[in-house]
């Protein structure tokens, strides 16, 4: 159990370093090529933060485990919405961009939907698996689309930010490199990569140690991938948005979020269905799913209001997944 322990605090340290990179840069590539910092969460964060899913899944179905798959990526979205937006508005109130309620939010709630639907049968086919991809590309080209127009009306309406504004101020040592002529471009890639690869490695780590120690205990697989594997992908996502919300980028912190719920299904469901179908328990379908759409439904009369998701809301949030989880646990008490 010792050992456990110590692998887990080890990923933990290896996931603040990778969440601190990813958004240092990725908050320099948006302020660089003038790209809405959510657009930026949307895509290039919330894929690096999807990863430990997609990594976990691969492997899980491999070893025939679809009830630990399945579980964690329904998991992670209820995590990834209660306990992440949740914890970080109690660190800083949340404020989202106005097209994102409008544009981002309706299209997660979608999606969240159609992942429901296609698992009604008890099952996610290779079909599902494609349409869930195709819905991938669909919401890539919307995204690239949507970027352009924004890029192009902030060329001509607004100058970009200056390099010493208080959204994009250097945070750490590494970031003077980011704004030399020469190295500049370089240093961005690297920043994300590494930050990529070390939030992969980071919840790797965790997962690995939770598991085991879940495994001591005797939890059924779908348990443990809806709580322990759930909130341990997570993490990397939580990291982030910690990280961003301090660093008052809360665009970046809600479009990883929203991001990564589309990512998860789309990406880490659809690509790991087309590779190996799964199967979807009952218990699955009577119960978790229809949590997991309530919480994003949740989601929009807490954050509508202004455009901001305040401290109450986010308590809101937080005593729903902390009462979900108690839930969990109860016939293992």
């Amino acid at each position: 159990m010792l050992t456990q322990i110590v692998v887990f605090i080890l990923g933990l340290g290896i996931l603040y370093l990778g969440a601190d990179w990813l958004i240092d840069g990725a908050s320099e590539v948006a302020r660089k090529f003038g790209i809405r910092p959510l657009i930026i969460g949307l895509t290039i964060v919330a894929l690096g933060t999807s990863l430990p899913e997609f990594l976990l899944n691969l492997f899980a179905v491999a070893a025939e485990e679809d009830g630990l798959a399945i579980g964690n990526i329904i998991g992670s979205n209820i995590a990834n919405i209660a306990l992440i937006l949740g914890v970080s508005s109690l660190l800083m109130p949340l404020t989202f961009d106005g097209s994102a309620l409008k544009k981002e939010y309706p299209i997660m709630l979608a999606v969240t939907g159609l992942f429901y639907m296609l698992a009604l049968d008890g099952q996610i086919e290779r079909t599902d698996g494609m349409i869930l991809v195709s819905g991938l590309v669909a919401f890539l080209v919307f995204v690239i689309k949507d970027s352009s127009g924004s890029s192009s009306e902030s060329n001509t309406v607004t100058a970009p930010p200056p390099q010493d504004d208080a959204l994009f101020v250097p945070h750490s040592g590494l970031m003077k490199w980011l704004h030399d002529d020469k190295t500049g471009p370089f240093m961005r890639v690297l920043l994300i990569v590494a930050g990529m690869a070390a939030l992969a490695i980071g919840a790797r780590l965790m997962v690995e140690a939770a598991v085991s120690m879940a495994t001591m205990m005797n939890i059924s697989p779908v348990i443990v991938g809806l709580t322990i594997v759930a909130i341990g992908t997570s993490l990397p996502e939580l990291a982030a948005s910690l990280m961003a919300s301090a660093k008052e980028e809360s665009d970046l912190s809600v479009g990883n979020i929203l991001g990564s719920n589309l990512l998860n299904i789309l990406f880490v469901i659809g690509v790991v269905a087309i590779i190996q179908p799964m199967e979807v328990e009952d218990e699955t379908l009577g119960i978790h799913m229809p949590i997991m759409i309530g919480f994003s439904l949740l989601l929009y009369p807490l954050a509508s209001r202004h455009h901001r998701l305040a401290r109450p809301g986010g308590l809101l949030l937080l005593a729903g997944f902390v009462g979900y989880m108690v839930f969990l646990a109860l016939p293992y008490l």
